[in-house]
């Protein structure tokens, strides 16, 4: 019997087994995600008209589902047509583009207000795929109170005015975690900050390895090791809110000039944006609390004079 005539130009049967590999490594990516069915990812045809109007520009976009139109997700670039595109290519998140039915989006300035709104937007809506920044968290720090050091809390304290604060964590054992390493880096005694039981004069165990300059058994005086302290902690001092009241500052988009955004603060506090100074100062009010995520997005910027800042 004549052997099988292969047909197939030089190359073909390469093509198609690579192909096939190709095929069957997406297969792969997608097994053990969310939502994996065992078939291939498709590409979401459905969002294609969804792109016309996505600018590739700075701003906060929003998946919505069916179902009451819900938000699933929120997020924020400096490039939104790039960012959401990147989106639809991900494979491990195919089950949430199968649950969208469009997607909003709304401008900003530049990417600081991209942020705060991003930010705010997620903590009021509680869209179903965002989980960081989900919950407003209750928030702790160490306080030093003399030469000790405490930990307290958001709910009993105005983080934004409260002096001698360092680290801002989500519980009580990650300040005593991030502490302890501190602690281990700097040769500090865990029996004189309070993290350990120790007997007054006897070496600790940290001592005993090496890992402590011997606060607890004389070979380091108390007031050196405060100072080693201080110097320690002060990468981690939370900096307290520096003007006397709200302030705007203004962000002016690098692809427009004449878009300008005074995006209004107050205790750190993000209270809204506004194209004018006028309608800024309508916003202001009364900061609800200190929120760590308005802190970490515009500590920097404020602090450093990286944008104008206008008091209101």
């Amino acid at each position: 019997m004549d052997p099988p005539v292969n047909d197939a130009a030089p190359g073909d049967t390469g093509r198609r087994r690579a192909g096939s590999e190709r095929s069957s490594a997406r297969v792969g990516r997608v097994r053990g995600t969310p939502g994996f069915s065992g078939v291939a990812y498709e590409y979401p045809q459905h969002l294609k008209d969804a792109m016309a109007d996505l600018p590739q520009a700075p701003g906060v976009y929003v998946f919505h589902g069916a179902v009451g139109d819900l938000p699933l997700y929120i997020g924020k670039s400096v490039n939104l047509r790039s960012r959401v595109l990147s989106h639809l290519r991900t494979v491990a998140e195919a089950r949430m583009l199968r649950q969208t039915v469009r997607i909003e989006h709304i401008r900003t300035a530049g990417e600081i207000g991209a942020l705060l709104l991003e930010s705010q937007m997620i903590k009021q809506l509680q869209p179903l795929f965002n989980q960081k920044l989900r919950r407003n968290r209750q928030l702790c720090a160490w306080q030093l109170q003399g030469q000790k050091l405490e930990v307290v809390h958001a709910n009993q304290l105005n983080f934004a005015l409260e002096p001698r604060l360092f680290g801002l964590y989500a519980s009580r054992h990650a300040a005593i975690e991030s502490l302890v390493a501190l602690a281990d880096q700097h040769r500090l005694c865990h029996g004189v900050l309070g993290l350990e039981k120790s007997v007054p004069g006897k070496p600790c165990f940290r001592h005993m390895i090496h890992r402590c300059a011997g606060a607890c058994c004389g070979k380091e005086d108390g007031d050196t090791h405060f100072q080693r302290l201080l110097a320690a902690i002060q990468g981690i001092q939370v900096a307290c809110w520096p003007h006397p009241g709200a302030v705007a500052l203004q962000e002016t988009c690098p692809l427009d000039e004449r878009f300008v955004q005074f995006h209004v603060v107050r205790n750190w506090c993000y209270l809204g944006s506004a194209p004018s100074l006028q309608a800024a100062r309508v916003l202001d009010r009364v900061a609800a609390g200190f929120d760590g995520d308005g802190y970490q997005i515009l500590c920097k910027p404020l602090l450093q004079g990286l944008v104008p800042v206008i008091a209101l």
